[in-house]
Formats: C-alpha cells, sequence, structure tokens
C-alpha cells in the first residue's frame, strides 16, 4: 500500500498485458485503475471523469493520437492530472519533449512495484498544480543517449528548456556542455531567436568586455564601428558564456550587473536593456574557485539557478557504441561499420576526452580504414589491436556486433550480482542502471539463479 490516499489513475497502453499487469499493480497499491486502449480513449475518459487523479501513459501507440499528442492535449486542460510517460523505447529527443510538455516524469519499461509505488505517490502530491498551456514541439537536438545520467540531464534539459532562469552547466571538458545549452535553447519558447556562443577562456581579457557588451565607434584604439555585443546579438535568444570560469576578475563583477539588472554598458556608450536567457557552462569547480578566491561568491550564486552536471563518458558506457555510430553517420560512412574487435576497444578506452575524443576518434577511422569494416587497429587507441597476449579478446568478439554486445552485457551482470552477493539493488547501483531494467535483462539473459532474494531484503529495499 501507498501512504497517499486511494486514488483513480488513469493507465493508457495499447497492449493488453501491459496494460492489465499495471493495472494490477494499481490495484495491490490501493488504488481504483481506469483502462484506456488508445490516446482516443484516454482524452476521453479524463473528459468524462473529473476524478481521474493520475494518468500512467504509454508512448508509443498507433492511431490519430500517439503518448506524446495525448500528453500535450491532457496537459493543456484546466486542472490537468498529472501525466508519467512510461515508454520501452526512450530516446533524448523523446524524454527532452515529454518533461518540457509537462510529463512528471519519463520512465523505461518495466517499471516494478517499488518504483510505481514511488511514482504516484509523487504524482498525487502535486495533483492539484495547474500549468499553462506548453508550447508546440520543439526540433530534436542531439543529446544522444538511453543511460540512466543522461536521461538525467535530458529531463533537467526538458524541464529547464522554456524558462528564463540561468542555467548552469558542469562536466569535464568534451562532455558535451555546448551540445546541452543548443537543446535547451532547440527544445524552449526562444528557439526562433538566435543562439550566440562566446567561450570566455579564448578571448584576450582587454577584449571581452567589447565582445560581450559592444562599443561605440571611436571608444577606444581600432573601434572603427559601433559593436553590439553578444548580449544585445542574442536578444530573444540564448546567450552561451562557455568556459565562465576562465573569467578574468574584473569581467566577473560587470557580468553580476549584467545578469541582476538585465542592462549591459557598451565601451564609450549608455547602459542598454537586454532580454536574454543565459546559459553559462564550466569545466571548473567553482565553489572551489570561490573559496580559493578566483571566483566571485554572488556571481556563482547567480549562475547557479538551474545546475545541470554532463557526466564523464566513462560513466555512461551504454550510450558509447551508439555515439560511436550515430558519429560515423556524421562523418558520411553510411556504410562503414565497426568490428566487433574496435567496439570492445572502444569500451576498454578511459575517455579522458569524453565524448569529444570520442568523436575525433571515430571520424579518423573512418577517414582512414580501407575498407568497409573498422578494426580495432584503425582507431589509433594504445592497446587497441592487441592480440595474442594475456589481453586478448574473447572469441565470441568474432560474433556480430549485437551478439557481441549481448555477451558482453551478460558477463558484465554476472560480475555485477557476484559482487554484490546476488543483490540486485546494488548490483543495478553499479552498473549505473534502473533496478527494473536489470530484472527485465536478468531474465533476458537467464541469470535469474544468479540474484538472491534474501540480501535485497536485508538492505530495506526488495525487489519488485
Amino acid at each position: 500500500m501507498t501512504d497517499s490516499a486511494p486514488a483513480r489513475i488513469l493507465i493508457v497502453d495499447d497492449e493488453p498485458a501491459l496494460r492489465e499487469g499495471l493495472a494490477e499493480t494499481v490495484s495491490d497499491l490501493g488504488h481504483t485503475p481506469i483502462l484506456a486502449a488508445s490516446g482516443a480513449e484516454a482524452l476521453a475518459r479524463v473528459a468524462a471523469d473529473p476524478a481521474i487523479a493520475a494518468v500512467l501513459l504509454d508512448l508509443r501507440m498507433p492511431g490519430e493520437f500517439d503518448g506524446m499528442a495525448v500528453l500535450q492535449r491532457l496537459r493543456a486542460r484546466p486542472a490537468a492530472p498529472p501525466v508519467a510517460v512510461l515508454t520501452a523505447y526512450a530516446s533524448a529527443e523523446n524524454t527532452i519533449e515529454a518533461m518540457r510538455l509537462g510529463a512528471y516524469d519519463h520512465l523505461t519499461k518495466p517499471v516494478g512495484r517499488a518504483e510505481l509505488a514511488d511514482l504516484l505517490g509523487g504524482m498525487l502530491a502535486q495533483a492539484a498544480m495547474r500549468p499553462g498551456e506548453p508550447p508546440a514541439p520543439a526540433a530534436a537536438a542531439g543529446l544522444i543517449g538511453t543511460s540512466e545520467a543522461m536521461r538525467r540531464v535530458q529531463k533537467a534539459v526538458g524541464l529547464a528548456a522554456d524558462g528564463d532562469a540561468t542555467v548552469l552547466l558542469c562536466g569535464e571538458t568534451g562532455t558535451g556542455k555546448e551540445v546541452a545549452a543548443r537543446a535547451l535553447h532547440a527544445h524552449g519558447r526562444r528557439r526562433d531567436g538566435p543562439f550566440v556562443p562566446v567561450n570566455c577562456a579564448a578571448i584576450p581579457a582587454d577584449l571581452l568586455e567589447s565582445e560581450l557588451f559592444g562599443h561605440l565607434r571611436g571608444a577606444f584604439t581600432g573601434a572603427a564601428q559601433d559593436r553590439a555585443g553578444a548580449f544585445r546579438e542574442a536578444s530573444g535568444g540564448t546567450l552561451f558564456l562557455d568556459e565562465i570560469g576562465d573569467m578574468p576578475p574584473p569581467m566577473q563583477a560587470k557580468i553580476l550587473r549584467a545578469l541582476q539588472e538585465r542592462v549591459v554598458t557598451p565601451v564609450g556608450g549608455r547602459p542598454v536593456p537586454v532580454t536574454v536567457r543565459v546559459v553559462a557552462a564550466t569545466h571548473r569547480d567553482l565553489p572551489r574557485l570561490v573559496a580559493e578566491g578566483g571566483f566571485r561568491q554572488d556571481l556563482f550564486y547567480r549562475l547557479n539557478v538551474v545546475p545541470i552536471t554532463l557526466p564523464p563518458l566513462r560513466e555512461r558506457l551504454a550510450d558509447l557504441l551508439p555515439l560511436a555510430e550515430h558519429f560515423l553517420a556524421l562523418a558520411g560512412a553510411g556504410t562503414t561499420r565497426l568490428s566487433p574487435e574496435a567496439a570492445a576497444a572502444l569500451m576498454r578506452h578511459p575517455w579522458p576526452g569524453n565524448v569529444r575524443e570520442l568523436r575525433n576518434v571515430i571520424e579518423r577511422a573512418a577517414l582512414l580504414a580501407r575498407g568497409p569494416v573498422i578494426g580495432g587497429g584503425d582507431l589509433g587507441l594504445a592497446g587497441a589491436a592487441a592480440e595474442d597476449t594475456e589481453t586478448a579478446l574473447p572469441a565470441w568478439l568474432g560474433d556480430d556486433l549485437p551478439g557481441a554486445v549481448a555477451r558482453l552485457e551478460e558477463a558484465m551482470i554476472r560480475r555485477a550480482l557476484r559482487a554484490s552477493g546476488g543483490n540486485r539493488a546494488r548490483a543495478a547501483k553499479a552498473l549505473g542502471i534502473q533496478r527494473q531494467l536489470l530484472y527485465a535483462k536478468i531474465e533476458r539473459h537467464g541469470l535469474a539463479r544468479e540474484a538472491s532474494e534474501n540480501p535485497t531484503a536485508r538492505v530495506g529495499n526488495p525487489d519488485a
């Protein structure tokens, strides 16, 4: 049972087995399930039953109204019930769009009992909220990845996209902070305005003020004509201040004033109001810089309104091969593919340069490969072509790529289960995936005997 009072929960899914399975769990949790087999039926039920308190919505459904269309129409209603999107086909685009359109959450099937209980508890606690009408869907941006770490980023981007609050993107060099900034812009209501990036570390300190705020002709030697500056160039859109942690102290005070008052003063000119959404990024540890006196504390607080941290590639290995295939396509290597040896080499590499390094490696390999298959030696990674050694590739990596990935997944799950003593909750945490996803993979690979029920129960986190 949940801690919340009994409620009427609408379950929308075109698959009868999944619909009935969710209904059974919802009933066990003390609520009343209302079933709909299509988007049109779901809209009709909500219109006819104002007592529906929450909606569990499948994303892929046939007919006129798929899950995203239903979500948009439901959230546009007065006193709209909270909606959670459940899908077996999560992507960056549908995650961001679902969150931007007002979804309470976006979860990957299967969803276990404990997770569903937590989900419904949170949804029912917010059932009285009445958000305004969401804007139309935006074009897809390039935040690729279905790992749990990247899905957290995608959800945060979706929630923050339409706002005006300053966003601070943190993460190691090469993790894709500018990609995230462009996704915030592309998915937000300012998408039709300009996106203006400025690398604060690449511009000499004596020119940075003019670059950001503009100048009047004759304001200094070489100022032959007026210049608007990045703040005014980005009017109505997004200004992306990359590597703001490298901004010199004198400019930090001026940026603080611009953010507080939404006014900039061109060099040699008078204050001018600006209307712009600011997204900043840094690879530096700003709290430590503040403590050391290298960064203004008040500016850090002004920037850190909506913090989003981009994970390093080593913490999102589930995204590595899809990213590699994506970069192959961008390189124009449509018929070129990765060999199993190359895939294994990519998985072994530590990726200190993160996604940017991966892109460079794939582009180089696509250019230098002499055939339609990229081998381990084509990658140019240390040890990528090692053979006949103690670290030689296992024989099963001679299979096709999907088969090899499945074997690698099975091996990693076995190792995680052994290391956790069969505790599936701890194994899922070690693998960086949701428990429910791990349960599905355990069933798929026939590893149920490897997992023990008792250890999980001992830590107060029972399997569902």
